[in-house]
């Protein structure tokens, strides 16, 4: 199995019970998770040597985080210890045409206040096959930026390959710093992943007359920027998540991936997830399905059947983390949807 390193910020998730409104609750549900963090959880659950690297507080809270992370087998020997605080977000679940909710209270976290001294690169990359980042670790804070070219120049000088998911967050950072900052990471950048409106706002990419609210999606749109990011940034696969959000509830679910090599273009099946339990962790566990695919040496075509079945079944979970297993994921590509009692 192969080696994947991830590197961002797991945060307190602090959600009402149900599909309650903030106004009502009396309570909130605790689990922890974070873009990377939830891709290597995905990672270590399909058997790869998943490594996670943060800052976190030197407190408990701290350790409730990394000790989220070991219970599911993920490698936590690099994560930092230090800072004052753990980010923490609050999710209000939608349902129907309600739409979820959150609200960050993130600021000067320890990863955002984390220093490149803090984490040895050179060791943490040792023996690695990939790495993973999102974009939402460098719009935490400019120093957060700096370790991210970090440990972006360490992986590309180790040969290691490279993934983003490129996760715009507007509560977090304008369109306009984001395309400064990512455009300029790229250049490390070998598998692009995002959605439409990444796309736009992170590097300046608009697929076409796309609508997901009402489900048309315009395909030749999307062939169309990969093209153009393949050859502006020369990545060797260009991966979007295709999200048609018919309400809260309902959701088409599918993706599209470009062989930059080929220059392939390639729609995947389509899942009509309804209900949706939880998707929060959706994007993450897709991006971690795709790099396993491709990791597990699977052509392009099927790696992405299999993160887009994998972030199918994640819909079904409450948490950021998707559990499924390997059979599971396969059992849906192969056609098996029904959803019977296993017995």
């Amino acid at each position: 199995m192969a080696k994947v390193v991830t590197m961002g910020e797991i945060m307190l998730r602090l959600s009402t019970p149900g599909f309650e409104k903030f106004i009502q609750a009396d309570n909130f549900d605790v689990c922890y998770g974070g873009g990377e963090a939830n891709v290597a959880v995905s990672l270590a659950n399909y058997g790869h040597d998943a490594s996670f690297v943060t800052k976190v507080p030197k407190n408990e809270i701290g350790d409730c985080a990394v000790a989220a992370l070991n219970k599911m087998g993920v490698d936590t020997k690099n994560v930092a210890h230090g800072g004052d605080r753990l980010g923490i977000y609050f999710l209000e679940t939608g349902a129907a045409m309600r739409a979820s909710k959150v609200v960050y209270d993130r600021a000067h976290s320890a990863i955002a206040e984390a220093e490149i001294s803090d984490f040895d690169f050179d060791k943490i990359f040792e023996g690695a096959d990939w790495f993973h980042f999102t974009g939402i670790t460098p719009a935490v804070s400019d120093k957060a930026a700096e370790v991210t070219e970090a440990a972006l120049k360490a992986a590309k000088a180790k040969g290691i390959t490279v993934s983003v998911d490129l996760n715009f967050r507007k509560k977090l950072w304008s369109s306009e710093k984001a395309q400064k900052v990512m455009t300029n990471l790229m250049q490390y950048v070998d598998v692009c992943i995002g959605n439409e409106e990444d796309a736009e706002k992170v590097l300046g990419f608009k697929p076409g007359n796309t609508d997901v609210t009402s489900g048309d999606l315009e395909l030749a749109g999307y062939e169309d920027i990969f093209k153009q990011m393949v050859a502006k940034f020369n990545f060797k696969y260009v991966v979007s998540s295709l999200r048609e959000s018919y309400s809260a509830s309902d959701n088409g679910w599918s993706a599209c991936i470009y062989n930059g090599e080929t220059s392939e273009f390639y729609h995947s099946r389509k899942y009509r997830v309804t209900p949706i339990v939880d998707r929060v962790g959706g994007g993450d566990s897709f991006a971690a399905g795709v790099i396993c695919g491709l990791v597990d040496g699977k052509d392009f075509k099927s790696a992405l059947e299999f993160g887009v079945a994998a972030s199918a079944l994640k819909h079904t979970i409450p948490g950021d983390f998707n559990l499924v297993t390997r059979p599971e994921v396969d059992a849906l590509v192969g056609g098996d949807g029904s959803g019977r009692v296993q017995r």
